[in-house]
């Protein structure tokens, strides 16, 4: 069996005449489209693509709207009966668990595969899936796709223009309005709203979204007055349709769970790469788009916000791509699916998309993809259309593309055949899938799904942070009279005051700069935070203080209305403990605060100040990859005119050996010719020799000595090429030691960071605000309880 773990490829299958189909990952950066119809082994193939992806660390988001995916987390290494049982239909015969963990296990060691890969593919990865709207699998919240696009991106015209589109697309499409973004008033209207909350750095909820849509925060739209454009009454209509669906029974699923945080999607806190399957069998075609729309533009987002690569970074995969990337109309998962296939390649982004429905497919927006899966086609009008498809592309490309020698390839395909054309090779390669490591059982129902979740959402219940808590006392409407001297802030009030009363507290904020010449840290962080005033011994406690982030509150000159004051310690109304206060708030920064930035011992890498485990080691494994790849680069382009340069000598010295066998030959018969005729002359000529004998003779023993001439001379070709291909073998053996010598590298996925702390110098602490600040509590008859700021 020939060796399929390979750094940097993917087992795919195998040719007709055994060669194995190792595709090269890096080739994935360029994206790649499988089509197929039902039966032709479509969803094995892909599948086969996302498990090697998982095993090289390439994280993955799957896009699943038919829920064939789940069948990633279907992996049994013991492949016992009893693993398979409750997978397979309950109405099926006694023996039938069995019978398919036989057929699973001889599937695979017809393959070279086994358990072990199984449990390797395990280990790569952490597999989960995600149901939005719906408490099946992990919950997703879809709140924080209307938050602000961070700045770099408010500052990328096209960028926005996309994402705001999209974003009112889907909310329109949700509600089963028309979403042209050039004629529908309803999506000029939510895109102009957006556009100017974005990028005043707004973030908007659907609450936020159904006041501006009643009142905007402009009075015109293009040239035309607002109430011409879009009258106040009709604004209401499209109001009150999303009013009616935030408060619709069904629609809290969707603000429950998990955000899309792409980066949290696709690895873990501790950096390990997470295959991350989104589910919406279960949805609406119009909830599909908008959760589709939503979906892609937080991908589109984060890739813009990464490091420019060659190498394979991620994977973002859709099955069934029916209607999202249609030829002619314009829903709202193109515009950003379309700008993806564009830019993603730079990168280090790979889209894989799938379908059984070729005519359904923007050919025009595929040209730039540069590998085609091809399974068999239902008609020939799919094959027609995606001929037509691989015309295009090739044209594009510029690359020469035999019509009717394809077409008589997809001719011939049968189940899990594909063609497979890849504009980094030379020739489009016709091979078999190979059996998939997973347990194909076909679509997860959501009770299946649940079942698979559910361990998960057990084991990350958390229980929330400890709080500060105000003091119990009196309350008083009234505002406790202070000093002039003595600064207040008030910490704004979210959500409604029932129940709320000010507590006294004190407002520390500070820039702290950190500096670490061998760490290369330079780094200066805006701090806040907040602590109880006490009326007890030691009023202010800074270690019991909690950090105030940016965006968790706003400070404010004025109280909010109706909200009642608690008792002020007595300590808190003279000046001079402020001062006090306010050295020990200094004094305790120097001594508490601190970054850590993690090293890897590998490489010598830092991490920058903030970045978390997760990303420090994507950025690693990113690295490691760009750095094999080309180290691979590299030895193929030292190797390869050398192997080819001694494959050419022993080529010729074959010939040679071949000439000197076949002319040694050739003499042995001349030299048997010569001297059977001087004997004979010999035996029966006259008694004594004559001329003609004794040249005769002389003539034989020179044919004896070219003949042994002759034989040395084979004799030595045949060394020569031996002497060649043990040469061959040598430099073979050369690059086999180089690959095992970077297989054998520390990945960094698995490595132990070291954990370096900054500290700052007292001289590098400025506080820039400290006062007093009255924080709202809930209040309660027991006293107050968390802070309602938070």
């Amino acid at each position: 069996m020939q060796d399929f773990e390979k750094l940097g490829v993917f087992y795919l299958g195998r040719e007709a005449d055994g060669n194995l189909v190792l595709y090269d990952s890096k080739d994935l950066v360029t994206h790649a489209i499988c089509v197929g119809m039902t039966g032709s082994g479509k969803t094995g193939l892909c599948l086969d693509l996302l498990e090697e992806a998982a095993i090289d660390g390439i994280p993955a988001i799957l896009i699943d709207p038919k829920g064939d995916l789940g069948n990633l987390l279907l992996t049994f290494p013991e492949l016992r009966p009893e693993d398979f049982a409750p997978w397979i239909e309950p109405d099926s015969a006694p023996d039938f668990a069995a019978r398919e963990a036989t057929r699973w296990k001889e599937g695979l060691a017809s393959w070279g595969q086994d358990g072990a890969r199984i449990q390797h593919l395990r280990e790569a990865a952490e597999f989960s899936i995600y149901t939005p709207g719906s408490s099946a699998g992990l919950p997703v919240s879809i709140l924080r796709s209307f938050a602000a696009p961070p700045a770099s991106q408010r500052d990328d015209r096209e960028a926005m223009r996309d994402r705001v589109s999209a974003a009112a697309g889907g909310l329109l499409a949700l509600l089963g309005m028309d979403t042209d973004p050039t004629q529908s008033r309803e999506h000029i209207l939510l895109s102009n709203i957006l556009d100017q909350a974005w990028r005043a750095g707004q973030d908007l909820d659907l609450p936020g979204l159904i006041d501006r849509i009643q009142t905007p925060p402009f009075r015109r739209v293009g040239v035309l007055d607002l109430e011409a454009f879009y009258p106040a009454k009709e604004r209401f209509r499209l109001a009150a349709s999303l009013n009616n669906l935030l408060a619709s029974p069904g629609f809290e699923a969707w603000l429950e769970g998990e955000a899309l945080d792409i980066g949290a999607m696709l690895r873990t806190p501790a950096g390990r790469p997470r295959m991350t399957i989104f589910s919406i069998a279960h949805l609406g075609d119009a909830e599909r788009m908008f959760f589709v729309s939503l979906l892609l533009n937080e991908i589109l987002g984060w890739t813009r916000a990464q490091a420019g690569t060659s190498s394979l970074r991620a994977i973002v995969y859709m099955d069934e791509i029916f209607g999202y990337f249609p030829p002619v109309k314009n829903p709202p998962s193109k515009g950003p699916l379309l700008t993806l296939l564009k830019q993603a390649r730079a990168f280090g982004v790979g889209v894989v998309l799938a379908t059984q429905n070729p005519v359904d497919l923007d050919y025009k927006g595929l040209a730039n993809t540069g590998t085609w899966f091809v399974g068999r086609l239902q008609t020939e009008r799919d094959k027609a259309r995606l001929l037509d498809g691989l015309q295009s592309a090739a044209d594009q490309g510029n690359g020469r593309f035999d019509r009717s020698g394809i077409d008589t390839i997809l001719a011939s395909l049968g189940a899990r055949r594909f063609l497979m054309k890849n504009v980094h090779e030379d020739h489009p390669v016709v091979f078999e899938s190979r059996w998939a490591l997973s347990y194909l059982r076909g679509p997860l129902t959501r009770a299946q799904i649940k079942a698979l979740m559910d361990p998960r959402k057990a084991a990350g219940a958390v229980s929330a942070d400890a709080a500060p808590v105000a003091r119990a006392g009196s309350v008083s409407q009234a505002r406790p009279g202070l000093p002039p001297e003595i600064g207040q802030v008030f910490l704004a009030l979210r959500g409604s005051s029932d129940g709320v009363v000010y507590g006294p507290a004190l407002a520390g904020s500070a820039r702290i700069h950190f500096a670490d010449d061998k760490a290369k840290v330079d780094f200066s962080s805006d701090v806040m935070f907040l602590t109880q005033i006490a009326d007890a011994a030691v009023p202010v406690r800074w270690e019991e203080a909690v950090e105030i982030h940016s965006g968790s509150c706003e400070i404010e000159k004025e109280s909010a209305p109706g909200v009642g004051f608690a008792e002020l310690p007595g300590a808190a109304a003279s000046a001079k403990s402020y001062d006090g206060w306010k050295r020990d708030f200094a004094a305790w920064l120097f001594a508490s605060q601190r970054i850590e930035v993690m090293r890897s011992p590998s490489s010598g890498l830092y991490s920058a100040p903030g970045e978390s485990e997760r990303d420090f080691r994507a950025r690693l494994q990113q690295a490691a990859r760009e750095d094999r790849d080309a180290a691979l680069d590299s030895l193929r382009k030292s190797c390869e005119p050398r192997l080819a340069g001694l494959q050419e000598r022993v080529r010729r010295s074959q010939q040679l050996a071949q000439k000197e066998q076949d002319q040694a030959a050739a003499q042995k018969m001349q030299t048997a010719l010569s001297v059977g005729g001087a004997i004979l002359g010999a035996l029966f000529g006259r008694k004594t020799l004559s001329r003609t004998n004794i040249a005769a003779a002389t003539s034989a023993a020179r044919s004896v000595q070219k003949s042994y001439k002759e034989t040395q001379d084979v004799g030595r070709a045949g060394e020569t090429v031996e002497a060649l291909q043990q040469q061959y073998a040598a430099l073979h053996g050369e690059l086999d030691q180089a690959v095992s010598a970077l297989q054998a590298r520390t990945d960094p996925a698995l490595e132990t960071l070291e954990r370096i702390a900054v500290r700052p110098q007292r001289s590098n602490i400025t506080v820039r605000l400290f006062s007093l600040a009255w924080a709202p509590y809930r209040h309660t008859a027991e006293g107050a309880s968390k802070p309602a700021w938070e």
